[in-house]
This record gives C-alpha cells, structure tokens and sequence, in this order.
C-alpha cells in the first residue's frame, strides 16, 4: 500500500512505495481531482499546476491527487535515453503537499500499464478506480500507450464522462517558462541559485556516506563522500551547501569532480561539513545547493589548495549565516 507524506526538516520518514495500477488506490486519494505526471523537481509550474487543482476541487470537492510512476515509464521504454532525475519518489513524495496536493499515489509501471489505450487508461485507472471528479493537467500533456492520447482527446474524454477538465498554460517567471528541463540546464551549467529560483528551494541531493581516500582530514579538511546519489549533480566545482544529518542542518562546502591536485580523475561528491565532529559512514545526508562558489582547479601543492580551502569555508559559512535553514 502506498504511504507518503508525514514530513520532517530532513524529508526522512515518507516513502513512496508504489502500487499496483489494477488495484484500488487509498480512499484518501479517490474521488477527488487528479493530476498526472511526473512532477520531476516539484518546481514552481508544478505549484501553479497544483493551485489549479485546488481551485477546482473547491468546486467538486474531494482531495487533490498527485498521480506519478515508478519507475519513469522512459526507463522501461527506451533506457538509453533516459537521464538522472531531478527528485527521487521519496522527495517527490515529500514536497507534493507543500505545493497543495492532498495525496500523491505512485503507479508501479509495467510493460501492461504502458500498453493501455488511452480510452482504456482513462476509464480503467481514471474513472473506475480513482473516481475523479474533475482533471487539471499541462498544456502538452500526453497519455495511454505511444503517447497517443493528446489534451483535445482528453477533453473529449472528460466532456462524454461529465467531469471537468482544466487545461494550464506554461507558467512563466520573469518571462520564461519554468520547466524540469530549465531546472536542469541550470544545474548542468552550475548555477545553482537559478535552478532554486525555479524550483523555490534549494536543489537537493541524498547520498549514503561511503569511505574515501581520508585525505581530507589530513589537511584539516575531513570530508564526507556521497554515494548511490540517484539524481542529477550539478556540474563540478565547489559549492556552498546546507547538509542535512538528521534534522539538524550544518553548513559546509561540497566538491563536485576530481581532485587533480592529487592526481584524481574520478568523479566524485565531498561534503565538508563546518564544524562537525562524528563519524558519519553509513548514514544518509541530504545536501541543498546554495551557491557556486568556484571551478574545480589543479593548486600547485597542498599549501595552496588548504589556503583556497580556507576561504571557501569561509565564504559558505557567511551564506549560511545570511540564508538559514
């Protein structure tokens, strides 16, 4: 059964289990107004999406439902094409009511649930088994088996099951559309602090504390190295960032890349936390973006990397005081 949505600072204690799309979802996600998609990021169009729902079900009544996949139907359709998401389930999960909705149910996807008509996916998860009481998708919204199902087979659909549908237009922030993909050609490009603007928080990564090359700590540096991160990193370089360790939030500085100073080409993430002191292998950190600090470079000795270190510390430890949790 699908349990989600009990929040803390940290976004631990959700889950997002998905169901079986042939069985009844929860009473407290049926017969109510429904969203569907994929809400990667959660961003600010995602919000305005949401508010619509919520001025509709004032009207029909019933909660507002968040109705996503798990997995992403690109990862069983064309795998290759498919890239590292913005939000995992969990978080997907944990920010959908912050933005209005009710409840957020996950569809286990399935080569069966892919190869739905779309007049087959409208009446046998719409209708028969969420019982909605009115839609609100995108503009460019597409369903059932290829992609087959457009916005004006929809309203068709809605109109022949006397349930209202409610189009939204892109939403638009200073003039450009917000978008996952803007979210991520910021992040890929490193800037941080517009993919925040467009999502309305900072971006966030979760990873498991793994063992590293323990170098760090040597040079009065100690780092925490992420690993099974399942969403995009940003670019590399050297970021301010807020780490989460339970609920508790500490500044820091992450790395993002190699470390060629050392002679490293693999790509990592090292977290250094400001003045933290405990072992924290094997635990899960979330890390929120805040700013770019600088590239990634090659120092000319230890001396001089541990003096730059110095002054991203103290560079993030100032936006931290200026931007608290």
């Amino acid at each position: 059964m699908m349990t989600a949505v009990m929040k803390n600072e940290f976004g631990e204690g959700q889950t997002a289990t998905a169901i079986d799309w042939r069985k009844l979802p929860p009473d407290r996600a049926r017969k109510g107004v429904v969203a569907i998609g994929n809400f990667d990021g959660v961003h600010r169009g995602h919000a305005a999406l949401i508010g619509e729902a919520k001025e509709l079900a004032r009207t029909t009544g019933g909660p507002v439902t968040v109705l996503s996949f798990d997995p992403h139907p690109l990862q069983l359709l064309d795998p290759a094409r498919f890239q590292p998401p913005l939000s995992t389930p969990e978080d997907r999960a944990a920010s959908l009511p912050d933005v209005g909705a009710d409840a957020v149910v996950m569809l286990k996807t399935d080569a069966e649930l892919l190869n739905l008509e779309p007049a087959d996916f409208f009446q046998r998860i719409l209708i028969e088994r969420f019982q909605a009481r009115g839609l609100v998708e995108g503009f460019n919204f597409r369903f059932g088996r290829g992609r087959a199902g457009s916005v004006d087979l929809l309203r068709e659909m809605c109109s022949n099951a006397k349930i209202p549908l409610r189009v939204v237009e892109p939403f638009k922030l200073d003039g450009m559309i917000v978008s996952s993909s803007k979210v991520r050609d910021a992040l890929l490009a490193g800037d941080v602090r517009a993919a925040a603007t467009l999502m309305n928080r900072p971006y966030r990564v979760r990873g498991r504390v793994i063992e590293g090359a323990k170098r760090g700590r040597t040079i009065g540096f100690p780092t925490a190295n992420l690993g099974d991160v399942r969403t995009l990193l940003p670019s590399q370089g050297v970021y301010a960032v807020r780490a989460w360790v339970g609920a508790n939030a500490w500044p820091a500085a992450a790395n993002i890349g190699p470390n060629p100073t050392f002679g490293e080409d693999a790509r990592k993430i090292e977290i250094h936390l400001i003045d933290y002191s405990g072992d924290l292998y094997g635990q899960v950190l979330a890390v929120d973006f805040i700013e770019r600090l600088r590239e990634t470079i090659k120092f000319n000795g230890v001396t001089e990397l541990v003096e730059q270190m110095n002054r991203d510390v103290a560079r993030a430890r100032e936006l931290m005081i200026h931007k608290p949790a």
